[in-house]
Protein backbone atom coordinates (compact mmCIF):
# COMPACT_ATOMS: atom_id res chain seq x y z
CA UNK A 1 0.00 0.00 0.00
CA UNK A 2 1.35 3.36 -0.97
CA UNK A 3 1.67 5.77 1.92
CA UNK A 4 -0.96 8.48 1.72
CA UNK A 5 -0.01 11.95 0.57
CA UNK A 6 -1.31 13.28 3.85
CA UNK A 7 1.29 11.24 5.69
CA UNK A 8 4.08 12.60 3.50
CA UNK A 9 2.95 16.15 4.22
CA UNK A 10 2.77 15.32 7.90
CA UNK A 11 6.29 13.94 7.83
CA UNK A 12 7.62 17.14 6.27
CA UNK A 13 5.80 19.26 8.85
CA UNK A 14 7.04 17.15 11.71
CA UNK A 15 10.63 17.43 10.52
CA UNK A 16 10.28 21.20 10.72
CA UNK A 17 8.68 20.88 14.15
CA UNK A 18 11.51 18.71 15.40
CA UNK A 19 14.14 21.12 14.04
CA UNK A 20 12.36 24.03 15.71
CA UNK A 21 12.04 22.07 18.94
CA UNK A 22 15.72 21.25 18.99
CA UNK A 23 16.67 24.88 18.47
CA UNK A 24 14.35 26.14 21.19
CA UNK A 25 15.39 23.43 23.63
CA UNK A 26 18.96 24.64 23.27
CA UNK A 27 17.69 28.01 24.45
CA UNK A 28 16.22 26.46 27.58
CA UNK A 29 12.55 26.28 26.50
CA UNK A 30 10.43 23.38 27.77
CA UNK A 31 8.94 20.79 25.43
CA UNK A 32 5.47 22.14 26.04
CA UNK A 33 6.58 25.68 25.22
CA UNK A 34 8.17 24.40 22.03
CA UNK A 35 4.94 22.71 20.99
CA UNK A 36 3.07 25.85 21.90
CA UNK A 37 4.90 27.80 19.17
CA UNK A 38 3.60 25.30 16.65
CA UNK A 39 0.06 24.91 17.97
CA UNK A 40 -0.79 28.59 18.55
CA UNK A 41 -0.99 29.53 14.82
CA UNK A 42 -3.36 26.60 14.27
CA UNK A 43 -5.69 27.33 17.18
CA UNK A 44 -9.35 27.94 16.42
CA UNK A 45 -9.44 31.15 18.49
CA UNK A 46 -6.88 33.55 19.87
CA UNK A 47 -7.68 32.27 23.36
CA UNK A 48 -7.04 28.63 22.49
CA UNK A 49 -3.32 28.75 23.05
CA UNK A 50 -2.70 26.00 25.56
CA UNK A 51 -1.25 22.74 24.26
CA UNK A 52 -3.69 19.99 25.25
CA UNK A 53 -2.39 16.71 26.55
CA UNK A 54 -3.60 14.88 23.45
CA UNK A 55 -1.68 17.26 21.16
CA UNK A 56 1.48 16.82 23.18
CA UNK A 57 1.06 13.07 23.00
CA UNK A 58 0.45 13.09 19.23
CA UNK A 59 3.50 15.24 18.51
CA UNK A 60 5.69 13.08 20.76
CA UNK A 61 4.53 9.84 19.17
CA UNK A 62 4.92 11.25 15.67
CA UNK A 63 8.46 12.37 16.49
CA UNK A 64 9.30 8.85 17.66
CA UNK A 65 7.93 7.31 14.47
CA UNK A 66 9.88 9.72 12.27
CA UNK A 67 13.11 8.87 14.06
CA UNK A 68 12.59 5.12 13.67
CA UNK A 69 11.17 5.03 10.14
CA UNK A 70 12.48 8.04 8.24
CA UNK A 71 15.56 6.39 6.74
CA UNK A 72 13.71 3.20 5.92
CA UNK A 73 11.00 4.89 3.86
CA UNK A 74 13.36 7.48 2.44
CA UNK A 75 13.71 5.73 -0.93
CA UNK A 76 10.49 3.70 -1.06
CA UNK A 77 7.17 4.79 0.40
CA UNK A 78 6.03 1.17 0.71
CA UNK A 79 7.51 -2.10 1.94
CA UNK A 80 9.32 -3.89 -0.88
CA UNK A 81 8.31 -7.49 -1.66
CA UNK A 82 10.86 -10.18 -0.86
CA UNK A 83 11.50 -11.44 -4.44
CA UNK A 84 12.40 -7.90 -5.51
CA UNK A 85 14.70 -7.31 -2.54
CA UNK A 86 16.45 -10.65 -3.11
CA UNK A 87 16.62 -10.31 -6.91
CA UNK A 88 14.93 -13.69 -7.30
CA UNK A 89 14.70 -15.38 -10.69
CA UNK A 90 10.94 -15.36 -11.39
CA UNK A 91 11.21 -18.46 -13.60
CA UNK A 92 11.67 -20.56 -10.46
CA UNK A 93 9.02 -20.63 -7.73
CA UNK A 94 9.63 -23.92 -5.90
CA UNK A 95 7.41 -26.06 -8.13
CA UNK A 96 7.11 -29.72 -7.10
CA UNK A 97 9.19 -29.12 -3.95
CA UNK A 98 7.78 -29.70 -0.46
CA UNK A 99 8.98 -27.61 2.49
CA UNK A 100 8.24 -28.76 6.03
CA UNK A 101 7.76 -25.99 8.60
CA UNK A 102 8.22 -26.57 12.31
CA UNK A 103 6.59 -23.81 14.34
CA UNK A 104 4.28 -23.00 17.24
CA UNK A 105 1.11 -23.20 15.16
CA UNK A 106 -0.33 -22.54 11.72
CA UNK A 107 -3.31 -21.19 9.83
CA UNK A 108 -4.64 -22.05 6.37
CA UNK A 109 -4.00 -18.58 4.95
CA UNK A 110 -5.47 -17.77 1.53
CA UNK A 111 -1.94 -17.15 0.21
CA UNK A 112 -1.34 -20.88 0.70
CA UNK A 113 -4.75 -22.27 -0.22
CA UNK A 114 -6.00 -20.24 -3.21
CA UNK A 115 -6.47 -20.83 -6.05
CA UNK A 116 -5.07 -24.26 -5.09
CA UNK A 117 -4.46 -25.66 -1.63
CA UNK A 118 -0.74 -26.41 -1.45
CA UNK A 119 -0.78 -27.63 2.17
CA UNK A 120 -0.19 -31.38 1.91
CA UNK A 121 -0.25 -32.17 5.62
CA UNK A 122 -0.79 -30.68 9.07
CA UNK A 123 0.45 -32.43 12.18
CA UNK A 124 0.37 -31.38 15.82
CA UNK A 125 2.82 -33.20 18.08
CA UNK A 126 0.23 -32.68 20.82
CA UNK A 127 -2.57 -34.52 19.01
CA UNK A 128 -2.31 -37.55 21.27
CA UNK A 129 -2.56 -35.22 24.27
CA UNK A 130 -5.95 -34.00 23.12
CA UNK A 131 -4.89 -30.96 21.11
CA UNK A 132 -7.96 -29.90 19.12
CA UNK A 133 -6.40 -27.08 17.14
CA UNK A 134 -6.51 -27.16 13.35
CA UNK A 135 -5.55 -25.05 10.37
CA UNK A 136 -8.75 -23.08 10.93
CA UNK A 137 -7.83 -22.13 14.51
CA UNK A 138 -6.68 -18.54 14.81
CA UNK A 139 -5.41 -18.70 18.39
CA UNK A 140 -2.31 -17.07 19.90
CA UNK A 141 -0.07 -19.89 18.70
CA UNK A 142 -1.19 -19.72 15.07
CA UNK A 143 0.25 -16.42 13.90
CA UNK A 144 3.99 -17.20 13.99
CA UNK A 145 3.92 -20.34 11.85
CA UNK A 146 1.39 -18.74 9.52
CA UNK A 147 3.81 -15.88 8.96
CA UNK A 148 6.92 -18.02 8.43
CA UNK A 149 5.18 -20.35 5.97
CA UNK A 150 3.63 -17.50 4.00
CA UNK A 151 6.88 -15.51 3.93
CA UNK A 152 8.47 -18.49 2.20
CA UNK A 153 5.68 -19.90 0.07
CA UNK A 154 2.74 -17.49 0.00
CA UNK A 155 1.51 -16.42 -3.43
CA UNK A 156 0.36 -12.98 -2.32
CA UNK A 157 -3.24 -13.67 -3.35
CA UNK A 158 -4.57 -10.98 -0.98
CA UNK A 159 -2.20 -8.44 -2.55
CA UNK A 160 -2.68 -9.27 -6.22
CA UNK A 161 0.52 -11.32 -6.10
CA UNK A 162 2.65 -8.36 -4.98
CA UNK A 163 3.63 -9.69 -1.54
CA UNK A 164 4.43 -13.25 -2.56
CA UNK A 165 7.18 -15.49 -1.24
CA UNK A 166 10.06 -16.60 -3.45
CA UNK A 167 8.76 -20.21 -3.44
CA UNK A 168 5.16 -19.27 -4.22
CA UNK A 169 4.38 -22.61 -5.89
CA UNK A 170 5.97 -24.91 -3.31
CA UNK A 171 4.01 -27.50 -1.33
CA UNK A 172 3.96 -27.40 2.46
CA UNK A 173 3.92 -29.82 5.38
CA UNK A 174 3.08 -27.95 8.59
CA UNK A 175 4.16 -29.36 11.95
CA UNK A 176 2.90 -27.71 15.12
CA UNK A 177 5.53 -28.01 17.86
CA UNK A 178 4.37 -25.37 20.35
CA UNK A 179 1.34 -23.93 22.08
CA UNK A 180 2.10 -20.86 24.17
CA UNK A 181 5.40 -19.74 25.59
CA UNK A 182 8.82 -21.14 24.79
CA UNK A 183 9.31 -24.13 22.50
CA UNK A 184 11.64 -26.75 23.99
CA UNK A 185 14.31 -28.80 22.26
CA UNK A 186 12.28 -31.92 22.98
CA UNK A 187 9.34 -30.44 21.08
CA UNK A 188 11.51 -29.49 18.11
CA UNK A 189 12.97 -32.98 18.06
CA UNK A 190 9.53 -34.59 18.09
CA UNK A 191 8.60 -32.46 15.09
CA UNK A 192 11.75 -33.44 13.22
CA UNK A 193 11.14 -37.11 13.93
CA UNK A 194 7.67 -36.79 12.36
CA UNK A 195 9.26 -35.17 9.30
CA UNK A 196 11.74 -38.05 9.01
CA UNK A 197 8.91 -40.58 9.21
CA UNK A 198 6.94 -38.79 6.47
CA UNK A 199 9.73 -37.58 4.17
CA UNK A 200 9.13 -40.17 1.47
CA UNK A 201 5.33 -40.03 1.69
CA UNK A 202 5.20 -36.23 1.27
CA UNK A 203 8.37 -35.84 -0.85
CA UNK A 204 9.80 -33.43 1.71
CA UNK A 205 13.18 -31.96 0.73
CA UNK A 206 13.51 -28.83 2.87
CA UNK A 207 12.85 -28.27 6.58
CA UNK A 208 12.45 -24.78 8.03
CA UNK A 209 12.86 -24.36 11.81
CA UNK A 210 12.12 -20.91 13.21
CA UNK A 211 12.57 -21.92 16.84
CA UNK A 212 15.53 -22.21 19.18
CA UNK A 213 16.57 -24.75 21.78
CA UNK A 214 17.31 -24.71 25.49
CA UNK A 215 21.01 -23.96 26.00
CA UNK A 216 24.45 -24.25 24.39
CA UNK A 217 25.68 -27.81 24.05
CA UNK A 218 28.07 -29.70 21.80
CA UNK A 219 26.43 -31.36 18.83
CA UNK A 220 28.28 -34.51 19.87
CA UNK A 221 26.06 -34.87 22.93
CA UNK A 222 22.94 -32.88 22.02
CA UNK A 223 20.04 -35.07 20.93
CA UNK A 224 18.36 -32.41 18.81
CA UNK A 225 21.57 -31.67 16.90
CA UNK A 226 22.02 -35.38 16.29
CA UNK A 227 18.51 -35.53 14.83
CA UNK A 228 19.37 -32.63 12.50
CA UNK A 229 22.40 -34.59 11.30
CA UNK A 230 20.17 -37.61 10.74
CA UNK A 231 17.83 -35.44 8.62
CA UNK A 232 20.74 -34.31 6.48
CA UNK A 233 21.89 -37.87 5.94
CA UNK A 234 18.33 -38.66 4.82
CA UNK A 235 18.59 -35.99 2.11
CA UNK A 236 16.78 -33.15 3.91
CA UNK A 237 18.17 -29.62 3.80
CA UNK A 238 17.56 -28.17 7.28
CA UNK A 239 17.38 -24.37 7.53
CA UNK A 240 17.38 -22.82 11.03
CA UNK A 241 16.82 -19.32 12.36
CA UNK A 242 19.90 -18.46 14.44
CA UNK A 243 18.11 -16.28 17.00
CA UNK A 244 17.88 -12.59 17.86
CA UNK A 245 20.40 -12.22 20.69
CA UNK A 246 23.23 -10.52 18.81
CA UNK A 247 22.98 -7.48 21.08
CA UNK A 248 23.39 -9.53 24.26
CA UNK A 249 26.63 -10.69 25.90
CA UNK A 250 27.56 -14.11 24.61
CA UNK A 251 25.08 -13.96 21.68
CA UNK A 252 24.81 -17.73 21.99
CA UNK A 253 23.91 -19.99 19.07
CA UNK A 254 21.61 -22.73 20.37
CA UNK A 255 20.53 -26.04 18.85
CA UNK A 256 19.27 -26.74 16.24
CA UNK A 257 21.07 -23.78 14.58
CA UNK A 258 24.38 -24.94 16.08
CA UNK A 259 24.20 -28.34 14.34
CA UNK A 260 27.06 -28.65 11.81
CA UNK A 261 25.05 -29.69 8.78
CA UNK A 262 22.17 -27.23 9.05
CA UNK A 263 22.12 -23.85 7.33
CA UNK A 264 21.94 -21.30 10.14
CA UNK A 265 20.50 -17.99 8.97
CA UNK A 266 21.25 -14.59 10.49
CA UNK A 267 19.48 -11.30 9.85
CA UNK A 268 20.23 -8.59 7.31
CA UNK A 269 18.89 -5.06 7.65
CA UNK A 270 18.70 -3.81 4.07
CA UNK A 271 16.79 -0.67 5.09
CA UNK A 272 13.90 -1.72 2.84
CA UNK A 273 16.04 -0.97 -0.21
CA UNK A 274 17.69 -2.71 -3.14
CA UNK A 275 20.67 -0.38 -2.74
CA UNK A 276 23.52 -2.58 -1.50
CA UNK A 277 25.25 0.43 0.02
CA UNK A 278 22.47 0.64 2.62
CA UNK A 279 22.97 -2.89 3.93
CA UNK A 280 23.66 -3.47 7.60
CA UNK A 281 23.14 -6.14 10.25
CA UNK A 282 20.08 -7.09 12.21
CA UNK A 283 20.65 -8.00 15.88
CA UNK A 284 20.91 -11.72 15.18
CA UNK A 285 22.92 -14.20 17.24
CA UNK A 286 26.29 -15.39 16.01
CA UNK A 287 29.08 -17.81 16.87
CA UNK A 288 31.44 -19.43 16.97
CA UNK A 289 29.44 -22.26 18.50
CA UNK A 290 30.55 -24.21 21.53
CA UNK A 291 32.18 -26.59 19.03
CA UNK A 292 34.01 -23.74 17.28
CA UNK A 293 31.79 -23.75 14.17
CA UNK A 294 31.07 -20.62 12.12
CA UNK A 295 27.41 -19.70 12.50
CA UNK A 296 25.51 -18.22 10.75
CA UNK A 297 26.58 -19.43 7.34
CA UNK A 298 24.47 -16.81 5.53
CA UNK A 299 22.14 -13.92 6.24
CA UNK A 300 18.84 -12.76 4.73
CA UNK A 301 16.42 -9.90 5.48
CA UNK A 302 15.44 -10.08 9.13
CA UNK A 303 13.51 -6.81 9.31
CA UNK A 304 10.98 -4.93 7.16
CA UNK A 305 9.68 -8.31 5.92
CA UNK A 306 6.12 -8.34 4.58
CA UNK A 307 4.00 -10.99 6.32
CA UNK A 308 0.28 -11.76 6.63
CA UNK A 309 -1.94 -10.69 9.50
CA UNK A 310 -3.83 -13.50 11.22
CA UNK A 311 -7.50 -13.09 10.16
CA UNK A 312 -10.35 -12.61 12.61
CA UNK A 313 -8.15 -11.17 15.36
CA UNK A 314 -8.03 -7.75 17.05
CA UNK A 315 -4.83 -7.01 15.10
CA UNK A 316 -6.65 -7.75 11.84
CA UNK A 317 -9.57 -5.50 12.85
CA UNK A 318 -7.20 -2.65 13.70
CA UNK A 319 -5.25 -3.03 10.44
CA UNK A 320 -8.49 -3.00 8.47
CA UNK A 321 -9.62 0.18 10.20
CA UNK A 322 -6.30 2.00 9.84
CA UNK A 323 -6.02 1.07 6.17
CA UNK A 324 -9.56 2.17 5.36
CA UNK A 325 -9.12 5.45 7.22
CA UNK A 326 -5.87 6.10 5.36
CA UNK A 327 -7.73 5.89 2.03
CA UNK A 328 -10.95 7.60 3.13
CA UNK A 329 -11.73 11.23 2.14
CA UNK A 330 -11.64 13.74 4.99
CA UNK A 331 -15.40 14.25 4.96
CA UNK A 332 -16.03 10.57 5.71
CA UNK A 333 -13.42 10.01 8.44
CA UNK A 334 -15.65 10.61 11.45
CA UNK A 335 -18.44 8.39 10.11
CA UNK A 336 -16.00 5.53 9.50
CA UNK A 337 -14.52 5.84 13.00
CA UNK A 338 -18.05 5.71 14.41
CA UNK A 339 -18.79 2.61 12.31
CA UNK A 340 -15.76 0.84 13.82
CA UNK A 341 -16.31 2.09 17.36
CA UNK A 342 -14.67 -0.19 19.92
CA UNK A 343 -11.80 -1.30 17.67
CA UNK A 344 -9.35 1.40 18.77
CA UNK A 345 -9.80 3.45 21.92
CA UNK A 346 -7.51 6.27 20.75
CA UNK A 347 -9.52 6.79 17.59
CA UNK A 348 -12.82 6.58 19.47
CA UNK A 349 -11.68 9.40 21.74
CA UNK A 350 -10.20 11.41 18.86
CA UNK A 351 -13.35 11.68 16.76
CA UNK A 352 -13.72 15.37 17.66
CA UNK A 353 -10.17 16.32 16.69
CA UNK A 354 -9.61 18.61 13.74
CA UNK A 355 -9.04 16.68 10.52
CA UNK A 356 -5.28 17.46 10.26
CA UNK A 357 -4.71 16.08 13.78
CA UNK A 358 -6.92 13.10 13.01
CA UNK A 359 -4.79 12.39 9.95
CA UNK A 360 -1.70 12.57 12.10
CA UNK A 361 -3.16 10.02 14.49
CA UNK A 362 -4.04 7.68 11.62
CA UNK A 363 -0.47 7.95 10.30
CA UNK A 364 0.88 7.15 13.76
CA UNK A 365 -1.39 4.11 14.05
CA UNK A 366 -0.21 2.76 10.70
CA UNK A 367 3.44 3.08 11.72
CA UNK A 368 3.04 1.86 15.30
CA UNK A 369 1.17 -1.20 14.04
CA UNK A 370 3.68 -1.83 11.23
CA UNK A 371 0.66 -1.94 8.92
CA UNK A 372 1.15 -2.30 5.16
CA UNK A 373 -2.54 -2.75 4.43
CA UNK A 374 -5.47 -4.59 5.96
CA UNK A 375 -3.96 -7.98 5.11
CA UNK A 376 -0.22 -7.53 5.67
CA UNK A 377 2.24 -5.96 8.09
CA UNK A 378 6.02 -5.82 8.27
CA UNK A 379 7.79 -7.99 10.83
CA UNK A 380 11.29 -8.63 12.09
CA UNK A 381 13.37 -11.48 13.49
CA UNK A 382 15.53 -14.27 12.13
CA UNK A 383 12.35 -16.36 12.26
CA UNK A 384 11.56 -14.66 8.96
CA UNK A 385 15.08 -14.62 7.53
CA UNK A 386 15.21 -18.44 7.67
CA UNK A 387 12.09 -19.03 5.51
CA UNK A 388 13.48 -16.66 2.89
CA UNK A 389 16.51 -18.95 2.62
CA UNK A 390 14.25 -22.02 2.64
CA UNK A 391 12.31 -20.55 -0.28
CA UNK A 392 15.54 -20.04 -2.23
CA UNK A 393 16.54 -23.63 -1.50
CA UNK A 394 13.19 -24.78 -2.90
CA UNK A 395 13.89 -22.88 -6.12
CA UNK A 396 17.36 -24.44 -6.30
CA UNK A 397 15.78 -27.88 -6.04
CA UNK A 398 13.25 -27.00 -8.72
CA UNK A 399 16.17 -26.06 -10.96
CA UNK A 400 18.06 -29.24 -10.07
CA UNK A 401 16.13 -31.91 -8.11
CA UNK A 402 19.30 -33.99 -7.71
CA UNK A 403 21.10 -31.53 -5.44
CA UNK A 404 22.20 -32.94 -2.09
CA UNK A 405 21.97 -30.94 1.15
CA UNK A 406 25.75 -30.61 1.09
CA UNK A 407 25.73 -29.21 -2.46
CA UNK A 408 22.96 -26.76 -1.59
CA UNK A 409 24.86 -25.44 1.41
CA UNK A 410 28.07 -25.08 -0.62
CA UNK A 411 26.27 -23.21 -3.43
CA UNK A 412 24.63 -20.80 -0.99
CA UNK A 413 28.00 -20.09 0.60
CA UNK A 414 29.83 -19.74 -2.71
CA UNK A 415 27.28 -17.30 -4.15
CA UNK A 416 26.71 -15.23 -0.99
CA UNK A 417 27.79 -11.59 -0.96
CA UNK A 418 29.66 -10.18 2.01
CA UNK A 419 28.50 -6.90 3.53
CA UNK A 420 31.46 -4.49 3.72
CA UNK A 421 32.44 -3.30 7.16
CA UNK A 422 30.59 -6.07 9.02
CA UNK A 423 32.49 -8.61 11.13
CA UNK A 424 32.63 -11.99 9.38
CA UNK A 425 31.62 -13.69 12.62
CA UNK A 426 28.27 -11.89 12.45
CA UNK A 427 27.43 -12.37 8.79
CA UNK A 428 29.16 -15.64 7.90
CA UNK A 429 29.68 -15.78 4.15
CA UNK A 430 27.21 -12.94 3.61
CA UNK A 431 23.83 -12.23 2.04
CA UNK A 432 22.23 -15.08 0.11
CA UNK A 433 21.99 -14.44 -3.61
CA UNK A 434 18.75 -15.96 -4.89
CA UNK A 435 19.49 -15.57 -8.59
CA UNK A 436 23.12 -16.72 -8.50
CA UNK A 437 22.27 -19.71 -6.28
CA UNK A 438 19.65 -20.92 -8.75
CA UNK A 439 21.95 -20.33 -11.74
CA UNK A 440 24.73 -22.32 -10.13
CA UNK A 441 22.27 -25.09 -9.23
CA UNK A 442 21.33 -25.49 -12.88
CA UNK A 443 24.91 -26.35 -13.74
CA UNK A 444 25.71 -28.44 -10.68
Amino acid sequence: MLVAEAETNFTDKMKNIVETADRLKQMGESARAVLQTIIRPNARTNDAVEACERCVELFSRAHKQIESHASVFEQNQFVLPTPLRMDADERFTGRNVTIAFLDSGFYAHPDLTTPKNRILAYQSIFAEEGDQTSLETNDVASWHGMMTSVVAAGNGSLAGGFYRGIASDAYLALVKIGRTGRISEEQIQRGLEWVLENTEKLSIQVVNISAGGDFEESYLTNSLSQTVEQCTRAGLTVVCAIGNAGHLPGHAVLPPASAPSCIAVGGLDDQNSVDRARRGMYRSSYGPTIDGLQKPEVIAPGIWVAAPILPRTPTAEEAELYSKLDLTPDKDLRALIAQYRGVDKDLDEAADLRIPLLRQLISIKLREGNVINQHYKYVDGTSFAAPIVSSIVACMLEANPNLTPQQIKRILIDTAERVPGIDIARQGWGVVSARLAVEKSLGA
